[in-house]
């Protein structure tokens, strides 16, 4: 992906190197025992763990912050994810007003080491990249992407890092336009196995969101791109997974998709570059 070149925005907010001492607000064990579940079950996405963790953050402790000099490699890293959120602001803005949904409400980015505190709660990088609906924040620990590669199989590149971006601003779309809390309220009225498969859709569509947002950034896309963001869907789809940590697939206990779903809902958004064309729900339940 060509990223050099891109202004700043002012909606990066750049935790790294900052080290907290001291303990954890309480839910800090329940938190712990999500993470588990996130990593057998998908750890890309914290859209499961933020309504888990929104139920038990309550308030925070006083905390001591020691911090470090950024590496030359994390200072780069830095400016690739700045570029890779400029381009989902100008993208997203343009699409929100050529689809009349008003003003598109900009996500902040928080890169963090270790450990963060959101309004959702506390999390650990365990939990790999998530998504805040309270504070409407995505936050990632970096060094979830050497996990991805070495853990999960996928090839790497800076454009599955990329996608998984994408992904996590498609959940903060779902929460702008309200679907996302439509969701939670139709799973509090179901079972669980409907409930998973409603988890399912909300994931797949964050899917197609970001494979819009890669249609309409085509003049930034490289040969080997979208085969990155591909690898790295595949390696985190449920069946793949469940397979690797579990040696069996349970399809009720899906709540991010297949791998080849994920592939399938990225490519359509890719396809067809209009956010639209997105009904996962319907696609899914009926």
């Amino acid at each position: 992906m060509k990223w050099q070149g891109r202004r700043k925005s002012g909606n990066l907010e750049d935790r790294r190197g900052m080290s907290n001492k001291g303990k954890l607000a309480a839910g800090g064990g329940v938190i712990a025992v999500v993470v588990i579940l996130l990593q057998l079950f998908g750890g890309e996405t914290g859209q499961q763990l933020a309504p888990i963790i929104e139920q038990v953050g309550g308030g925070q402790t006083t905390q001591q912050v020691e911090q470090r000099e950024l590496t030359e490699q994390e200072k780069v890293m830095g400016e690739f994810m700045n570029a890779v959120l400029v381009d989902t602001e100008d993208i997203w803005n343009r699409l929100f007003r050529e689809n009349n949904l008003g003003d598109y409400k900009e996500p902040t980015l928080v890169l963090f080491t270790d450990a963060v505190s959101t309004q959702c709660g506390n999390a650990s990088a365990a939990s790999g990249p998530f998504y805040c609906p309270a504070d409407q924040k995505i936050y990632m620990d970096l060094r979830f992407f050497d996990e991805l590669k070495t853990r999960f199989g996928a090839k790497g590149g800076d454009f599955a890092i990329a996608y998984v971006t994408a992904h996590e601003v498609g959940h903060h779309i779902q929460t702008i336009l309200g679907t996302s809390s439509k969701v939670r309220q139709l799973q509090s009225q179901t079972n669980q196995t409907q409930a998973n498969k409603l988890s399912v859709a909300q994931e797949l569509q964050a899917d197609f969101y970001a494979g819009v947002w890669a249609h309409h950034n085509k003049k930034y896309l490289q040969a080997g791109d979208i085969e990155e963001a591909m690898s790295a869907a595949r390696a985190v789809g449920d069946d793949a997974i469940q397979r690797r940590t579990r040696g069996s697939v349970n399809s009720d206990s899906f709540t991010h998709g297949t791998s080849k779903q994920r592939m399938d809902w990225f490519m359509k958004g890719y396809n067809t570059g209009d956010m639209r064309k997105g009904d996962t729900f319907s696609a899914l339940l009926n």
